[in-house]
């Protein structure tokens, strides 16, 4: 990949351990832009039960919040935390789209950079890694995304969303 300057939609689909299963936990290995992630992402979100809580530094992808838009719509608790610079300063960011939609989203409170990239899904799922919820991510960078099916993960998870949530400003 690195000697054949094969980067971005230009790499190989050829993720070697897609799926795996580790002391219980299931994992689930995404490579963008070829393995689709942003798919994988969207049939998470819309399975969703009870709650969709996320933090996100850069927050774009049209796709991501009609889908959060939708699962509120149909009375499971959505919540995040976008980081403030990306928030107000990205073209075509998602924050005004989605607080005019109901969604309850904060700017985070922190001075320097909220760099996380999470999605916590019913307290037993969460979706972390470099993949920014973005269409760069989605169809030209090269990022990396977990998906960790674990209660135990994702109680820390959620003490860090409530945390990054409760020094977060409107």
């Amino acid at each position: 990949m690195f000697v054949e300057r094969h980067f971005g939609p230009g790499s190989p689909a050829n993720t070697p351990h897609p799926n795996l299963q580790i002391r219980g936990a299931q994992l689930q290995v995404y490579f963008s832009p070829d393995d689709q992630t942003m798919d994988h992402l969207l049939q998470l979100v819309q399975n969703a039960r009870e709650e969709v809580l996320f933090l996100a530094y850069s927050f774009t992808d049209d796709d991501l919040a009609a889908a959060l838009v939708e699962a509120a719509e149909s009375g499971i608790r959505v919540a995040g935390v976008l980081d403030k610079s990306q928030a107000l300063g990205n073209i075509g960011g998602e924050y005004d789209n989605l607080r005019e939609n109901g969604i309850a989203v904060r700017l985070d409170g922190n001075p320097y950079s909220m760099h996380h990239k999470v999605i916590i899904i019913d307290g037993e799922t969460v979706i972390t890694g470099s993949y920014n919820f973005s269409n760069s991510a989605k169809t030209r960078n090269d990022e990396n995304t977990l998906v960790i099916q674990e209660a135990g993960i994702a109680a820390r998870y959620l003490q860090e969303f409530e945390r990054v949530w409760a020094v977060a400003g409107e």
